[in-house]
């Protein structure tokens, strides 16, 4: 059976890695189980990089060095390169990648709690759903069942 294959957006990330969210965990621990795996681009690892460093979050070089190599064990890397032919655009450009990712890498789900993703789920719903992490628990939860 093939395992669901997602996208997850930065701030999702940082609740089921930095934060520990009780509503993100059950994804982390889908991630760590292997019951879906994850895919990743360069530009957002860089972006989890970025993030990592901001001053608000408080966390030294060796923090953030644990939390970046975390993402990176949980996750596949993938160089495919999302045609945006028929893609939706994001006003957030900063998010457009993830759109572009799922669409290239066929994923079954994007999960975000970005407001300017979810606005955009009717329209990627041909090539994928846009799911927020409770939604996604309940996709986990109902395809175990």
């Amino acid at each position: 059976m093939n395992k669901p294959l997602w996208v997850i957006d930065t701030n999702v990330v940082l609740d089921m890695l930095h934060f520990d969210d009780v509503a993100a965990r059950p994804l982390r621990l889908a991630l760590e189980d292997g019951r879906v795996r994850c895919m990743v681009s360069d530009s957002m690892l860089a972006e989890w990089r970025r993030v990592l460093a901001y001053p608000e979050f408080g966390l030294d070089l060796a923090q953030q060095a644990k939390l970046f190599a975390r993402y990176q064990a949980l996750a596949i890397k993938t160089d495919a390169v999302g045609v945006d032919v028929g893609l939706p655009r994001c006003s957030d450009p900063d998010d457009q990648q993830f759109i572009e990712l799922a669409a290239a890498v066929r994923a079954q789900g994007l999960v975000s709690k970005d407001r300017a993703l979810i606005k955009l789920r009717r329209r990627c719903a041909p090539q994928f759903r846009i799911l927020t992490p409770a939604e996604a628990v309940c996709w986990l939860d109902d395809s175990a069942a």
